[in-house]
């Protein structure tokens, strides 16, 4: 729920304590810990049958990338596999949207799992090319979940409930969730929670975690300025906003590392901040900006009008409500820091402690609606800069080995969601 100027009044308090605690007491005792043993070997030995299948799909899928709204081939190709594992697909859901049922063999609960397929069309790139690539790792995230589809569908007698699997288009230009919701996606499939993976600057094989935190939502305003020399005070209006911010996009491998590390540091750096971007065409002020915490939108408006007001006659317009920040649930969050720290080992795992400040995600639309949770899968190559592992950069290089990370991680984690 968002009210004018830009106050979130968020349900995500209510909604992170939605889950009963029950979801996770099956591993407490020595008994249950030797099952989860079991089911791991289970899943490791699904997951290796399909490691090099899933690799090229992903190949084919990164030669042939498609932009927000224009997903078909993703789609097709999707949808044939989710049909041959056996799964009831559903195509055409808010688009270009595919959605795949697993039903397990034995009662349980409904989980969504939520991967994107659109690629990164050119002006979104920093220093790409003129065509659309898959810069941000989509081709990554939807092959990952077309391998834990496949694994949970052989590990069908092990699965309790279902898994409901959304592959999500246009999520770059932020209208596939939206879509897919509007299409009654949740209202069909009616999922207790929702989870998601996201390719980050990590070492390969590592997990990072949130929990409270995520990426911030993002405001847009214009400003037209009046009178005379309008254009010339438009042009010191956007240079005055800017300075509003606190923080700057990261422009160099050195920049991208300390981002890393600030990401990491509780009470850090970006603990607050405040991202704008104004700019001037004429006698008007195009102004985006994101901030976190979310509520800080009030203040940050409440700032822009002051300014404009000191440059002179001008209107101020900010159309719509901020789009909402992405916050993984506390509850949650630490539930999947701590399956992952014992399935997988502490040292792959490492919890953040800020909000990315230069990105935003409409899978924040499902988690306004489900508790659940978003983890960064590390798809950094070993002896590689930091620049080949960050989204959107023309150097975007991840290494294909953390599809197979990403599907045995995910894959356990679903399997212990789903049970009553």
């Amino acid at each position: 729920m968002r009210s004018s100027e830009g106050q979130v009044v968020s349900r995500r308090a209510v909604l992170g304590g939605a889950v009963a605690a029950a979801a996770g007491a099956w591993l407490t005792s020595t008994e249950a810990a030797s099952a989860t043993d079991r089911v791991a070997l289970a899943v490791e030995a699904e997951a290796a049958r399909i490691d090099g299948a899933l690799i090229e799909l992903r190949r084919d899928l990164n030669t042939h990338p498609e932009v927000s709204g224009q997903e078909q081939r993703t789609a097709g190709a999707v949808a044939a596999r989710l049909r041959a594992a056996g799964l009831d697909v559903t195509t055409g859901v808010g688009g270009h949207g595919v959605v795949g049922v697993l039903t397990g063999a034995r009662p349980g609960r409904t989980v969504a799992y939520r991967a994107d397929m659109d690629a990164v069309g050119p002006q979104d790139q920093i220093g790409g090319g003129p065509g659309p690539a898959h810069l941000c790792g989509h081709d990554i995230h939807t092959t990952v979940g077309v391998g834990i589809a496949e694994v949970l569908a052989r590990l069908r007698e092990r699965v309790a409930g279902r898994v409901v699997f959304l592959f999500q288009p246009a999520e770059e230009n932020l209208s596939g969730a939206a879509a897919m919701i509007a299409g009654g996606v949740l209202t069909a499939t009616r999922p207790t929670e929702i989870h998601a993976l996201h390719c980050g600057p990590f070492p390969v094989g590592r997990f990072a975690t949130i929990a409270g935190f995520g990426m911030p939502g993002q405001d847009r305003g214009l400003i037209t300025l009046t009178g005379d020399d309008a254009a010339a005070r438009a042009q010191r209006l956007a240079t005055s906003i800017n300075n509003i911010g606190t923080v700057q996009r990261p422009s160099t491998p050195a920049d991208l590392e300390q981002l890393v590390a600030y990401l990491q540091t509780p009470g850090g750096p970006l603990a607050r901040f405040v991202f704008v971007q104004a700019r001037a065409a004429g006698a008007t002020v195009q102004v985006a900006s994101r901030c976190w915490p979310e509520h800080r939108y009030t203040e940050v408006r409440a700032e822009i009008r002051r300014r404009a007001r000191a440059e002179g006659p001008a209107t101020v317009d900010f159309p719509a409500d901020p789009f909402p920040a992405m916050v993984t649930p506390q509850r949650e969050g630490k539930a999947v820091e701590r399956h992952l720290r014992r399935t997988l080992g502490t040292e792959r795992v490492m919890p953040l402690h800020a909000a990315i400040p230069f990105s935003g995600e409409d899978y924040a639309l499902f988690l306004d609606r489900l508790p659940g949770t978003y983890t960064f899968l590390g798809v950094r190559a070993p002896n590689t800069g930091v620049e080949t592992s960050y989204p959107h950069f023309a150097t975007f290089q991840p290494d294909e080995s953390a599809i197979g990370h990403g599907v045995r991680a995910m894959s356990g984690w679903l399997l212990s969601r789903t049970r009553p």
